[in-house]
Parts: structure tokens; C-alpha cells; sequence
């Protein structure tokens, strides 16, 4: 390979292109404009050519690189996170149209985004229904966040439909959606409906409110705020945590919540 001499300060700008070809090759970010002036043609390819065999005879500096890379984003999503449940505190313990099952002045509040076709939901859901019965502590928000078709879409409208209008029978229509078996297309909804006393027609009309719409648009935002991006999700203590939790695991995070 032949040498080319560089003027003073030369080292300098060959070890920053060499971080910046590096970063190229991690992240492909170019380099600045700045750098690729301040080198001839020769001294750039040169530098490459240096940057390349390198990396070819270290590859283990890419691994390196990107699990840096991974970690640093890592601990930004968690400061995101944190900053973003702090700016919605009050829009998820404190939402008047959102259903709240256990203790409505409990200590510490649950709060979960679900969908009713959610099978990952469904499975967790008796967990949650004995920690309610056996922890009077807890209160549980429910965020509806049908995010799996159409029908998730019918079931969390009939939902809010039957917390605006019954209250009283919000928790056994829940339950029933929960654990009902297959898809829950209108039909079915309805007939879970009327088999808990709640007239068809008048429930069909409850789900066209238009109130209905906003609800679940200020879920759908409130949920992208948290980058939240499937279901379950849970806040429990100022604490995210997506997907499903064990019955452990959620006992433990009330416990500290409310210590």
C-alpha cells in the first residue's frame, strides 16, 4: 500500500473520518461534508480502504457498536416512557368515561389497555379478577383498545355503551366478553347483553353515540403516547409494563406501588 503524507493535525482528521465511516457502516449515517473537504480524493480512499480491512479483521467492533447503539436507545425509551407517564397521569387514573372495577378509592390504581379479542388478555383476566376480590387496595381502570379488527371495535363500543348506561352491570358484561369463547361479532354481543337484562335496541343506540368515538380516539392516543403498541398493557405504579403479567409479578408491583 503506498503512504501518502499528511500535513499536521492529519492523524486527527483520519481517526474522526475512521469513526465516521465506522458510524457509517453501524447506522448508515454519512459522513459530514466537512470531513470529506478537508481530504483529497486519495486520502479519503486511502482512510476507507485503512477503516475497511479494520473492521474486516475486527468484527467483533460491530457487534460492539451496535449493542452500544442498542443500549443507549434502550435507556432513551425508558426515559421517554417514564416522562411520557407523567405527562398522562391524570389521563389514565382519572378519565371519567373509563370503567373502573375493585375499589374505586383504592390505594393503588391498575390501569390496562385491552382488546376483548386479545388472547393474551383473555388469559390474564382471572388474575386480575382474584387480585380485585382478595386486594381491596386496588383499583382497576380499564382502557378499551381494540386494536384487532373490526369486532374488537363492536365489543369495546357495546362496553362503554353498557358503562355509560348500566354501571351495574358493567362488570359481569366484562367478564362474559372476557371469557366468551371465538370471535364476538354484534350478534353475540347483543345476545350477552340481553341474557344480563340489558335491552337490544337500547344498548345499539348507546354504541352510535358519538361520545362513544372520542373515547376510544383518546385511548388510541393516549396509548401512542406511551408507545404502546399491542395488548395487554399495564401501568401499575407509575411503571409500564407490556404484555401479560403473572399473578406474582402483579402482586409484587402493587405491593410496591403501595408502600
Amino acid at each position: 500500500m503506498r503512504f501518502v503524507h499528511y500535513r499536521p493535525g492529519g492523524l486527527a482528521r483520519i481517526l474522526m473520518v475512521a469513526g465516521l465511516v465506522i458510524g457509517l457502516a453501524v447506522s448508515s449515517v454519512p459522513p459530514s461534508q466537512a470531513a470529506e473537504d478537508n481530504l483529497s480524493a486519495a486520502q479519503q480512499k486511502q482512510v476507507e480502504e485503512l477503516v475497511r480491512k479494520y473492521i474486516v479483521d475486527h468484527p467483533e467492533v460491530i457487534v460492539e457498536a451496535i449493542q452500544r447503539m442498542q443500549a443507549r436507545e434502550q435507556e432513551a425509551q425508558k426515559v421517554r416512557a417514564q416522562a411520557a407517564l407523567k405527562d398522562n397521569h391524570l389521563a389514565l387514573i382519572a378519565d371519567a368515561d373509563a370503567p373502573i372495577m375493585g375499589n374505586p378509592n383504592g390505594k393503588v390504581t391498575v390501569v390496562e389497555f385491552f382488546d376483548y379479542r386479545c388472547g393474551y388478555c383473555k388469559r390474564v383476566f382471572p388474575t386480575i379478577m382474584q387480585i380485585l376480590k382478595n386486594d381491596p387496595s386496588v383499583r382497576y381502570v380499564v382502557k378499551e383498545f381494540p386494536i384487532l379488527g373490526p369486532e374488537s371495535v363492536t365489543a369495546s363500543r357495546a362496553s362503554l355503551a353498557v358503562w355509560r348506561t348500566h354501571k351495574d352491570k358493567y362488570k359481569a358484561f366484562h367478564a362474559a366478553l372476557m371469557t366468551a369463547r371465538g370471535g364476538v361479532p354484534e350478534a353475540k354481543v347483543l345476545h350477552i347483553a340481553e341474557g344480563l337484562g340489558i335491552d337490544k335496541g337500547q344498548l345499539k343506540k348507546a354504541m352510535a353515540d358519538p361520545a362513544i368515538d372520542k373515547i376510544l380516539e383518546r385511548n388510541y392516543s393516549l396509548a401512542q403516547a406511551l408507545n404502546i403498541n399491542g395488548t395487554p398493557a399495564f401501568v401499575i405504579g407509575g411503571k409500564l409494563v407490556p404484555g401479560a403479567i403473572d399473578a406474582a409479578t402483579m402482586k409484587k408491583m402493587i405491593a410496591e406501588a403501595g408502600s
